[in-house]
């Protein structure tokens, strides 16, 4: 096996331009830890927030945390996996795992076994968003059979995966979304749509049990209006501002909550038996080979995309 391999990183913070291709050493698994070669890296929000602003994280440095690939070495006394199982998972999370590389090393425990009837393209795609989804859905809300969730970006890399779990729970899904998108979150499961270009979505969803607010700002406001007395707000763009939240939500009778994604194989080995059994599917934006990296931001800050934005080895 090679020593080295090819990263992408960032001395300084920036634009997507300060991402570059480097050739780095491979890293070696610690205690409890696997190696991955990766073959499929998605790119998530918090990545170009991190490249843009740093937040915990000081460069230089090396993004990514979802990652899909085959096992190519275990520590001594780790027999999770063994070498050439195919795994999918957030390792690491939120120290730096430094995905957007041809190998990853990180804690047997934040992975699981790819979902057999997706490729690694699709499967890296999966694991921080639904991590999210679930913890915040199922974990946090316990959504029930019958309950109205209300999903806001329903077809970004979170919200079309996020639709779809709570569907698989029972949820009357109500969505918000361009007009453009709307056919494919039907299909996806959602019972509602909502075209916030067009509509206040405030004025259109009543009587809501959850709302997912993977928006922020001024959509907290008009989300609360929707929910009914004792209804769950969940905010997940600024974990840190729970207090905040909490206290706006109880001053309309409501309940305000936020969640912060962890890494948790036994989560992601659930949503690979939604997947194989046809209840889940991940939708891919646009793929990029790894050294398009900095393209693949670009595309990411957008903020229009449907599904999710996915890097190639």
């Amino acid at each position: 096996m090679t020593t080295t391999m090819r990263a992408v990183t960032q001395d300084i913070l920036g634009g997507p331009e300060v991402l570059h291709l480097i050739e780095a050493d491979r890293p070696t698994p610690t205690t409890n830890g696997i190696l991955v070669e990766v073959r499929a890296a998605g790119v998530n929000a918090i990545d170009w927030k991190i490249r843009q602003h740093g937040l915990w994280l000081t460069p230089p440095f090396t993004l990514g945390w979802d990652v899909s690939g085959v096992v190519v070495a275990a520590a001594p006394g780790e027999n999770r996996f063994a070498v050439g199982d195919e795994v999918y998972g957030l390792p690491g999370f939120p120290a730096l795992a430094g995905g957007y590389a041809e190998y990853v090393a990180g804690p047997a425990r934040h992975f699981a076994s790819k979902p057999k009837t997706l490729d690694h393209v699709s499967a890296a795609a999966l694991p921080m968003a639904t991590l999210l989804a679930w913890q915040a859905l199922v974990e946090t809300a316990k959504v029930r059979p019958g309950q109205r969730v209300l999903i806001h970006a329903s077809a970004g890399g979170v919200g079309h995966l996020a639709v779809q779990i709570a569907k698989a729970h029972g949820a009357y899904v109500i969505g918000t979304a361009s007009a453009a998108k709307h056919e494919t979150l039907r299909g996806l499961g959602a019972d509602e749509l909502i075209d916030y270009r067009v509509q206040d979505f405030a004025d259109v969803a009543h009587d809501v049990d959850v709302v997912l607010d993977l928006v922020g700002g001024d959509y907290e406001d008009r989300s609360l209006s929707t929910l009914r007395p004792g209804g769950l707000l969940i905010g997940v763009t600024n974990p840190l501002d729970v207090e905040r939240i909490a206290a706006k939500a109880a001053a309309v009778g409501a309940r305000g909550v936020t969640v912060d994604v962890a890494p948790d194989h036994a989560v992601l080995e659930h949503v690979a038996a939604l997947v194989d059994g046809g209840r889940l599917r991940p939708l891919i934006a646009e793929t990029f080979p790894l050294a398009k990296a900095a393209k693949a931001h670009e595309l990411a800050e957008g903020n229009h995309t449907t599904g999710k934005i996915v890097l190639t080895m």
